[in-house]
This record gives C-alpha cells, structure tokens and sequence, in this order.
C-alpha cells in the first residue's frame, strides 16, 4: 500500500539530553517525505524550531507530546502511517504507549521504519539482554529490578561499584555509581521516579567507549555510515565526554571485528533506517560488551551526519518509505549512491558545554547521567587541530588546550584529585597536569584516557614549551609557526604567550601583528571540502572546513559581491539555544530568495543552519575573530550578517568593523552603543525615557553609598552579559557581602552595575524590524511573571492579555524613540518595566530576540523574513501589526532540567536557567497556558495539592486561587505559616512538617511516598541563599518527579487555568486553523 499521508512526532521543548539534534533530525525527513509527495502532519509544541515552519509540514499541531493529545490528532487526521525515530525518546516512548494501548491497530496505522517490537526490544533492558544472549553476543552483566530490595542483592552478587539505569530514559536521566549500599539506595529511589524498570549493571571501569552509526533497508542491505570514539573511558557518558570520528585508538581488527558485531546486531532487530550501536571495549583484550542499541536518530546520529556529510536523518527518512539504499542518491555529491560508507580525510572532535555556574548548589562532577546543555563540533587534519578548534568554539573564554591566563591549581594533589573524579574542567586539568609535570603514564593510570590521547595533548604542550623559549614572535622559525598552527593554535593563543613576557604590548594589536607576519610567510589555511569520499573521486559540495594541513583550497572564489555572510548562533547554552537556529535558516532562505549566495559560519552538529541544502555555502567553522576574516578575505561578500545568531556574532561586531569589514544592517557603532550599559543609559537620558536607577562602580565604598541612595533588594551585574549571566538581585547586606566575596571581583577595570530593582512591576517585550529609523513591523507580548525572573526563564503571552492601551501606546511611543535615535535597520527587541501605567526602559538588543519565532509564528508573519530583506537594503513599506485583532492567545512556557542537574536548586531569577521552550496557542489564555505547561511536563493535579506560600505578599496573592482549589474539592497540603493563614482565611488544610522536624506527617516523607499532586514552594526572597528546609522541599520534588511551581504568579494563572478548563476541553487545532 502506498503511503501518502504519515504523522511525525517531534521532541517537544529542548532539554538536557535531548536538544536541538531532533530539529535537525525531523526537518530533514519532512523534506525527504514531501519530496516523495507525502503528506505530513507534525505534533510538536517547541515553536522555536525549524520543523515547526510553514512549508516543512503540511499540518503542524502545537500540543503536547502526550497520548491523550497524539490520541486526538490521529482521531481527527487519520494518518496512514506514522514515524516514532525522529522526535527522540519523547517520540519513541508516545509510540510505545500508542502501540500499548491499542491505538495503532484502532486506526490501522502502519509504523514506518523500525517495528515497534524493535523498538520495545532495545529499550527494554531485560528483553534487550536476553535478545543478544540469545544470538551469541556478550552485554554487560545486569539484572532489571523492580524494588530496592532486589537492586541490594543482586548489586551484592555483581560486586560493588555498580551502574545504576533507568529504561525507556535518555541522556543518563535517573543513572548514576553506587560503590556501597548507601548510594544505591539514594540513586534508585530516585531511578523509579522516572522509570518502572530499573538496572542494576556491572561497572566496566576503564573500557573504552565505542559507537557505530548503522543504516539498513528492508532489502537487507546494510553500512556503517561513521564509527566514532570516545576519549574518555566508560563511565562518563557519551553526551559528557569528547567524542572523536572516525576512531583513533582501535587497531584494524578491533574495528572490523565491532563493525561486524553492529551490523550482525541490526540485522537482528530488524531495523529499518539508522541505528546507534555502543560498546565497551577492553583495551587491555579484544573483549567487548554493548551496552545499548538506539533504534532511532540520536545525538550520535547528528554528529555522524555532520561529520560525514552523509545525510543520515534524510537516508533513514526514504528507507522508511520503503526505498532501498541502491535506489538512492548521495544527496550531497549528487553523483554518487547513498549505498557506501563514507571515507573521512579529516578528525572530528565533538566536545560538550557545561553552564554548570548558572545554578545554586549543582556539583560540577560529570559521570553516567548528562549535565551538558550543548556541543560543538571541529573539524581539522589532526587531531590536535580539530580539539583546540574545538575548545575556542565552547565560547566559554578559553583559547584552545593551552590557555595562558587560566588560573591554575596550587596543589598537585587536588589536581590529582580532580584527574581521578572527573568535572566539567577535565580537559583544562589535563594540561595542568603536564604543566605540573605529571607523566602522561600517571595521567593514563588516575583518568584511564587512552595513551594515544594524551600524547596528542603532550605534542600541543610541547609545542607551546618551544614557542616560549623566544622573547619576540618574529623570532619563531617558520617550521615552529607552521606546526602551531597545524596543531591548532590560534593567533590570540600565540600573542598570549608572547603578551605574557611583555605586558606593555596590546594584545588584539600582538594579535593582528602575527597574523600579518604569517600571511608574509604564507602561513595561511586552506579551505577543503567535505565529500564524503576522502577526494577520492571527483565530487563538488557546499560543505567546507579551513585548515593548516593542506596546500590549496578546493573551490573557486567568484568575488563578485553577491554573497552575503551570515554568523550563526555556535553553541547552544543556557541563554542561546534553537530560536536562533530558526533565525538564521529564515534569514539564509531570505538571502536566497533575493537572489544573493548564501554563506552560513556555524559549528554546531545539532542545527538546521548546519545542513547541507540550507544554504550555498556552509563553513563548519569557528565565530572567532581570526577564522571570520580569513572566511571574508576569500569570500570577499558584499557583507556580512551579525544579527541574527544571537551573542556571540554581536560581541565581534566592533572588531570586525574596526578590520573594515562591511557590517549589514544597524550600525556596529550602534550596536556598541547599546550594548554598553552606560552609554545606553545616557542615550535614554537625552532621550528623557525613563529607566531605574543604576550605577556603574568599581569600589566598595560607593556601591554602599549608592545602596542607601535606592534602598534594597538591588540588582547586581557585571557589563556585556547574556542570559543574565552572573546577574543577583541582592535583598540585604548580608547576600551582597557573599555575592561581593564569592561571584565577582570589582575594580576600574571591571565594574559592577548595580540597578534599583522594582518590585511587583510587569515586564513587557517589544520585537520589532525598522528600516533607517523607522520601524516597519512590530509585536508585544507580556511576562506573566513580575520582573525578577529572566526574560528566558519567564512565561510569555502573545497578544499581551492584560495591558491597559495607555501602556501600549506608551512602549510604542519609547520605541520608536529609540529606533529613531539609533537608526536602526534590522531586528531589534526592548525590554519594559511597568508599574502603576509609568514605562521604564530595563534593555534594550540590535539583533534578533530569543521570543521572534514565537511572534511570528503566533502572528503567522515572519519577522526575520523582514528583517533580512531590510538588512539586503530592499525598500519596505511599513506593515500595521495584527495584534490588536487576533482573536486567539499564544503562550510560551521554559522547560527547566533540573532533573539533570543534581542538588541544584530549582529557583528561578535574573540568571537564566532553561534549557528550552515550547509555544502553544488556544481561542484563550487559559487554554493557552494550559497547553503550554502540559508541554513543559506539568500535568493536572488529581487530588492533593501541597502549598508553602512563602512572604505574606504571596500568601495573599495566592489567597484567591487557595480558595479556589479548596471549591473544586482538592486537598490543600500546607507548612506551619501557609496552614495558619489559610485556617484565618476559613481555608482548611493540613499541617505538614518541615523536613527538620521528625514527625509523621514529614513533607519529605509525603514527596517520596508520592502522596503529592503538586507543590506550590514560593521561596522567601529572590536571593540564592534560601532556607535550607524551602530549599530540601523543592529539590525532593524534582527528584521525585512531581511538579513543582516556585512563582506565585505563574502558580496563580496554572491554577486558574486548570480549574476553568478541564483537559478534555482543550481544542484539538492545527496552526493554520488559527
């Protein structure tokens, strides 16, 4: 039967373990479906991602990925067929339920690709083992458990130190080593929030880590598409650890013979399409374990793909059509067929980001469960030049392995410490370690990373040891030169040496000196393609790398000014995420359609922006400095797009136009202008646009001064930040003593600004598009939190529900201020205090906003589209917004994965915390939010509510909804003072314990025993150091797996929306029916 109509399942809100590879991923089987003519239906509620565009699905639903939603998509759609390998394990679990109760023989719905007895087989760890039992292939000795007494006794049996997993879970979600009772207990009591079905696993301490990316079809015919390596050993998860393609360790026979091994395997589950095989190898033997089996596109899949160009996600997507290998093209060459395995001329590194600094209490120890909220991925001719490539790509200041200025441990033996048990900063220890003189011998013997490995980082280190023995960089030898910078050494790494020695020297100018030195020498990258054949036979693709291990570029320049530069958005991190991917691949489709070449510089594996039909030309390249003009002096553009893929492409803005480089669109010295808190602020002043008050000091003494002058809670933050990084609200001297002492350090060179900060006052956005001033286009939306909690942790409501017009006319009278002032063409978003109808400017951004997908998409007018014909110099003319007549609501919610980050407190505030988002829209704002919080994992309570209301303000906030609850005939739990206030208030409830006072009714005893719906923890200021009793409260219910809501603002509108509305009630509505 052919199939003309099939339902995708997206991943829903990005997460830790699952993030922004699934757009990648889903976006690229739409395509592969609508060009066999398939009719597509897409249910995913992240607006922000790509897949979630018009013309890439025919139908979009914005509802959550749950079977009650799926179920009535499928009731009202009647696909034919459905694909579960695209969504992550969202999707694959939304199948498994679908299959389980019975929905997908109700409807006759065929699933495509890999069965669902596949599928049950390789996430069900009991059947998983016995499956490759059964056929002669060894897995790690384990044991599935279902109660806490079975994981003792059989941890007993296996020997401690012991793996604990939890099934059906991703990214390590509820894993972690237990080498005694008493940690298996902590961990497995957790394990069974998240998963009926618990593991208890040998642990194989020191085997290296292994992956092979496997694609089959229903002819049987089957590749390995990409084997990739770890360079940390088992233990540290794979979306932890540094992963290198193609594997570097492995002799020849170890790698034939696990190859073997993996294809043997998906033969034997049938699979249909792409799978990730893992093992665990010996390397002191040839024995090996696998460890698991994903039958669908994963994180590995992604990073394959990119690092292959062979189009994983669009292969698997035809083969699960039916299509065979032999019958398909390599979509990138275009000559050549999809049945071959790709040959790789080149090293990839794939090296994660940790944000761990951005959360209260969280440790910074990596190991089986994921804490990373973001990759990156370098290509180089070595391995040395792909990872410092790699590490300068984190964004996280560091300038490659060797960082010059990093402050460095005093005591060998916590730096020992920390090579034995593993953190984020692993890598930096390392060469600390061979700083310190420590043998690569010891190193292997405390990390168990590979010797190969560590040898590669001694030759790095080696390397830098020569550079130093010269005073002046014009006396390094040229072959010295040439070998720093084939091992990856950027122009900033080697001034820094050198800038060390000489501290008169300006090291941006010791910087522009070598690069002009080496360009003498010929010292110069070369630009090489990725064809997926190592250039073994001729082949042209847009797909290029720079590096120093070459002797020609591989394609032809034409110079002819009709390409256009766009800066990607790099890493995703906690405050950058897939908004900006929306916003550069909307802006490459602009470029094309205005009939310009189309450049993207990214380097992130898990975007759209890094696909290799999104645009003409796709540099896998680092956002430095350096690697953007030698890209600009070879591409010669007619200029270059710098706002659209958030921070990172701004913060070069000057640099670049101080090189002389065509900046599109607003003016960098705008842009500067902006961005410098202090010049923005004069900027207002003259303006007369009023602002809270703030202070940029560099001393102790006048902060205090200013504190007296505005009165606590303040605001404290260091300049140019994004994502409120190091952003406090101070509520009292002793928080500003600790924030002083432990966060930052101050002096003229580094001040601090310290801001008034407004309590109860609503925060608005505007996002906007103005061509020379004038602005063409624009939307409003408001937080439903009060300003204090950051713009991207906070819940989002577009068109604005609950503003006066006075207000509206106001913040459109103030923007186009400002845009005049500025001269702004291009994106641009402000941000707006409101408190008794007087608008206070708080920021204001030249670039594109982290809320311009949701805009647009809830408008169905692409603001980006705008933007960048603006930025090209079409002449627009300006277009009345449609806000004040759209007659639906749409409402973002923050997905948080604070179940990821152990000990962290869940608590929002100005430092941002999420890691995703997802947009619904409803015929009202409580059907909206009602959506959107399902979306992000909240689901109604059915009985039992617990409250601790926090200050009296958000008692009596909550007091309405309080009595609300009690009508509808739930349960009200509550603390010793929220209990009292509701008994005043003829409310009845029941007193719970605070977790210090050992009593029956203990609250901590009423979350692990699951007696809890959900919980309703206001936190007693805005600070970090709360309570310790508040703090264990909401930690146990993110451990448990029980909502939980810690803004009294959001906690009204949730309970006002589920008591109004029941679930049943929500419309079952496609984006275009709005």
């Amino acid at each position: 039967m052919k199939i003309d109509k099939v339902l995708i399942l997206g991943s829903g809100a990005l997460k830790i373990g699952e993030a922004g590879e699934f757009d990648y991923s889903g976006t690229q089987a739409l395509k592969a479906l609508k060009e066999e003519g398939v009719y597509t239906i897409l249910i995913n509620p992240n607006i922000a991602t790509v897949q979630t565009s018009k013309e890439i699905a025919d139908k979009v639903y914005f509802l959550p990925l749950t079977l009650f939603f799926i179920k009535r998509v499928i009731d009202k759609e009647r696909p034919q067929g459905i694909l579960l390998s695209f969504g992550g394990q969202t999707a694959l679990n939304c199948g498994i339920q679908l299959f389980q109760e019975g929905i997908i023989d109700k409807y006759k719905i065929q699933v495509l690709g890999t069965s669902i007895e596949s599928i049950i087989h390789s996430e069900d760890r009991n059947l998983f083992r016995n499956r490759l039992t059964h056929i002669n292939i060894k897995t790690a000795k384990s044991f599935v458990v279902h109660s806490m007494d079975d994981a003792i006794s059989y941890s007993l049996e296996i020997g401690f130190p012991v793996i604990i997993r939890s099934a059906y879970t991703l990214g390590g979600l509820g894993s972690g080593f237990a080498k005694n009772v008493n940690d298996l207990k902590k961990i497995v009591s957790k394990a069974f929030s998240y998963s009926s079905q618990v593991v208890v696993e040998e642990y194989l301490e020191g085997w290296k880590e292994i992956e092979y990316e496997i694609v089959r079809d229903q002819y049987d015919n089957c590749i390995s598409v990409c084997n990739m390596e770890n360079f940390d050993p088992i233990g540290i998860h794979t979306g932890e650890s540094i992963v290198v393609a193609p594997s570097q360790t492995l002799t020849n026979s170890e790698y034939y013979s696990l190859r073997k091994l993996a294809i043997y395997i998906a033969r034997d589950f049938h699979i249909i399409g792409e799978c990730n095989v893992q093992f665990a190898l010996d390397p002191n033997s040839e024995d090996y374990r696998v460890i698991e089996v994903n039958a669908r596109l994963s994180r590995s899949s992604a990073l394959a793909s990119k690092a292959t160009g062979y189009p994983l996600a669009f292969v698997a997507a035809k083969l699960a059509l039916g299509f065979g290998l032999h019958e398909l093209k390599n979509s990138v060459t275009k000559n050549t067929s999809a049945f071959f395995e790709p040959a790789l001329d080149y090293v990839v590194c794939k090296i994660p980001r940790w944000d761990l600094k951005k959360f209260y209490g969280v440790s910074n120890r990596i190991g089986s469960s994921m804490k990373s909220v973001g990759e990156v991925m370098a290509i180089g001719g070595s391995f040395e030049e792909s990872l410092q490539k790699g590490i300068r790509m984190l964004d996280i200041g560091m300038q490659g392995f060797i960082n010059i200025f990093k402050k460095k441990l005093k005591s060998i033996r916590l730096l020992k410490e920390y090579l034995k048990k593993p953190t984020d900063q692993r890598i930096f220890f390392l060469e600390e370690a061979l700083e310190a003189g420590i043998s690569i011998q010891e190193i292997h013997s405390l990390t168990k990373i590979d010797l190969w490995f560590l040898s590669q980082l001694d030759n790095i280190f080696q390397t830098k040891k020569k550079i130093d023995c010269f005073d002046n960089f014009i006396d390094l030898p040229e072959e010295l030169l040439r070998k720093a910078k084939k091992e990856g050494f950027s122009d900033i790494q080697i001034a820094s040496i050198f800038f060390k020695k000489n501290v008169n020297h300006n090291i941006s100018n010791l910087e522009q000196e070598i690069r002009e030195y080496r360009k003498v020498k010929n010292i110069i990258p070369y630009v090489r393609q990725i064809d997926t054949l190592a250039s073994e036979y001729p082949a042209y693709t847009n797909y290029l790398y720079l590096t120093y291990h070459a002797i020609q570029h591989d394609i032809i320049y034409e110079k002819d000014k009709k390409s256009v530069i766009t800066l990607g958005s790099g890493v995703y991190r906690i405050g950058s995420s897939v908004e900006f991917d929306w916003c550069c691949v909307n802006a490459l489709n602009t470029i094309h359609k205005e009939s310009y070449r189309s450049i993207m510089i990214n380097y992130n594996p898990e975007t759209v922006s890094t696909d290799f039909d999104v645009c003409d030309r796709l540099y896998f390249e680092e956002i430095t400095l350096e690697r953007v003009l030698d890209i600009i002096e070879l591409e010669k553009p007619k200029g270059t797009i710098v706002s659209m893929g958030g921070q990172i492409p701004n913060n070069l803005v000057l640099k670049l136009y101080e090189k002389k480089v065509k900046i599109l669109g607003t003016s960098p010295v705008s842009i500067d202008e902006v961005e410098n808190r202090y010049k923005f602020s004069n900027a207002m002043d003259h303006l007369k646009i009023k602002q809270p008050r703030w202070k940029e000091l560099s001393d102790f003494d006048s902060i205090y001064q200013f504190i007296k002058e505005v009165d606590f809670p303040i605001l404290v933050r260091p300049s140019y930040v994004l994502s409120g990084a190091d952003m406090n609200v101070i509520s009292n001297q002793e928080e500003l003593q600790h924030y002083l002492r432990e966060k930052v350090s101050i002096s003229s060179e580094y001040p601090l600004i310290i801001t008034e900060f407004i309590k109860n006052a609503k925060e608005i956005e505007l996002d906007a598009v103005s061509q020379n001033g004038e602005i063409l286009y624009y939307a409003i939306s408001e937080h439903v939190e009060f300003a204090g909690v950051h713009s991207g942790d906070a819940t989002l409501v577009y068109p604005p529900h609950n503003l006066y017009l006075s207000t509206l006319k106001k913040i459109i009278c103030i923007s186009e201020k400002i845009s005049k002032y500025f001269n702004i063409s291009g994106p641009f978003n402000i941000q707006f205090l409101s408190k008794n109808n007087e608008i206070k400017v708080i920021e204001c951004n030249l670039r594109a906003s982290r809320s311009f997908p949701f805009v647009s998409k809830v408008s169905h007018f692409n603001m980006i589209e705008l933007a960048t014909q603006v930025i090209l110099g079409k002449k627009k003319n300006k277009i009345e917004p449609n806000f004040f007549i759209i007659n639906f609501c749409g409402v973002k919610a923050s997905q948080f994965s604070f179940s990821r980050l152990q000990d962290a407190d869940p608590i929002l505030g100005v430092d941002m915390a999420s890691t995703g988002e997802v947009g619904c829209i409803g015929n009202t704002f409580d059907e909206a939010l009602l959506k959107s919080m399902i979306s992000v994992g909240y689901t109604v309570p059915k009985k039992n509510v617990l409250i601790s209301g926090g200050p009296i303000e958000s008692k009596l906030d909550l007091l309405e909804e309080m009595k609300l609850l009690h009508k509808k005939g739930y349960i009200l739990f509550a603390t010793e003072g929220t209990n009292s206030f509701l008994s005043h208030n003829g409310i009845p409830s029941i007193k719970v314990y605070w977790p210090n006072v050992k009593k029956y009714s203990n609250v901590l005893d009423l979350i692990k025993n699951r007696k809890l719906d959900l919980i309703i923890n206001i936190p007693k200021n805005l600070s970090k150091s709360e309570l310790n009793n508040d703090y264990a409260i909401r930690r146990y219910a993110v451990d448990f797996n029980i909502p939980l809501l810690t803004n009294a603002r959001l906690a009204k509108a949730f309970i006002q929306a589920f008591c109004n509305l029941s679930v049943d009630q929500l419309l079952i509505k496609a984006w275009d029916e709005y």
